[in-house]
């Protein structure tokens, strides 16, 4: 692959429809740019359409072959299926119902292990590779908008967060689904939303926040662990955890230990936006040590996106703002985890 594929290759990005068009600017990017990731969305938000890329099982299934067969087999697919409220395969289009995390976290792990398997196959099924769940954050604040609100946490407790992240990553690896912990470092105290705007959780934070994390990664179950768009001055006084060196770099990687794939949350949340030209902060975010850059099309929709972006990092590593070693290392880790899965459902 030359430079601007690898890039290319790090980034998930959203698109619009039910279908691939062989001839159009989707099938492009896939085949000739070789795009590493798409994500999938019911709804088109800044359209306001209530169908897009999920209608039905049939549908789905026959737009990830399409993917696939496009991508030559290594495309990574994702979804937000945590359950309850966060689930974009929902039961008015004959998906089965999900439980949220909140409601596993007052049952046993045997029942987030069977509610996991049923997500994880009906994933496999329909041709998804990454489900962007479980939310290991700690359910530390009632006022939450977020997490707290949808019932997205498993608990305050970080020993049961950790017991039942087990019991759904395991349940999705048995059926060769990756899975990813989200929000690093912890969105559980925050008392506002990233997708609306700047979130500081400076004063709210709590070190045990980590602790699912760190279990998890010591355990080996962190398949990606997922950035939050969270501020926080006593671990970075300048930037927040997306595009923080101090926060990828050094906490998650140096201090935890983690080896694996780190992930963006959507980068056209306003967190992110309000503050950062888009190209600016994957940039940013790549430069601290992000991995794979998400970023949804679907609060504002582009369809040239994958291209704008890929032209515009390898622009900033042609301007020396982004070093070439920095794009290797991401790539070789894409390589390593799309690798791992290829064997896991071959």
């Amino acid at each position: 692959m030359d430079l601007e594929q690898q890039i290319a290759q790090l980034l998930l990005i959203g698109f619009k429809g039910d279908g691939l068009l062989p001839h159009g600017t989707l099938a492009s990017d896939l085949r000739d740019l070789r795009l590493g990731g798409v994500i999938l969305f019911d709804r088109l938000l800044a359209e306001k359409l209530p169908d897009n890329n999920i209608r039905s099982a049939e549908q789905t299934s026959r737009l990830c072959t399409q993917l696939q067969d496009c991508a030559g087999g290594d495309l990574l697919i994702a979804v937000d299926q945590e359950g309850g409220m966060v689930s974009r395969f929902k039961a008015e289009r004959g998906f089965p119902v999900t439980a949220s995390a909140g409601s596993l976290g007052r049952a046993t792990t045997a029942d987030t292990a069977a509610s996991a398997a049923i997500t994880a196959e009906m994933l496999a099924r329909l041709g998804i590779n990454l489900n962007l769940a479980p939310v290991v954050d700690l359910d530390l604040e009632r006022d939450n908008p977020i997490i707290g609100r949808y019932e997205r946490s498993f608990s305050a407790d970080p020993a049961a967060v950790c017991l039942h992240a087990e019991a759904w990553i395991g349940a999705h690896r048995q059926r060769g689904i990756l899975s990813c912990l989200k929000h690093f470092p912890g969105h559980g105290s925050a008392v506002a939303d990233s997708h609306l705007g700047f979130v500081d959780i400076s004063d709210s934070w709590r070190e045990e926040e980590l602790l699912p994390y760190r279990s998890l990664i010591d355990s080996g179950k962190a398949d990606l662990v997922m950035i939050g768009h969270l501020f926080n001055r006593r671990l970075d006084p300048l930037l927040p955890a997306t595009l923080s060196p101090a926060v990828i770099g050094g906490l998650l990687r140096r201090d935890l230990g983690f080896t694996g794939v780190v992930i963006t949350d959507d980068m056209q949340m306003r967190a992110i936006t309000e503050r950062y030209g888009l190209v600016q902060a994957c940039v940013m975010a790549l430069t601290a040590g992000v991995d794979i850059i998400i970023v949804g099309n679907n609060l504002e929709y582009d369809p040239l996106l994958a291209r704008k972006l890929a032209t515009g990092i390898l622009q900033a590593v042609r301007q020396n703002q982004l070093s070439e070693e920095r794009i290797g290392e991401a790539w070789q880790r894409v390589r390593r985890l799309k690798h791992h899965l290829t064997r896991k459902t071959a």
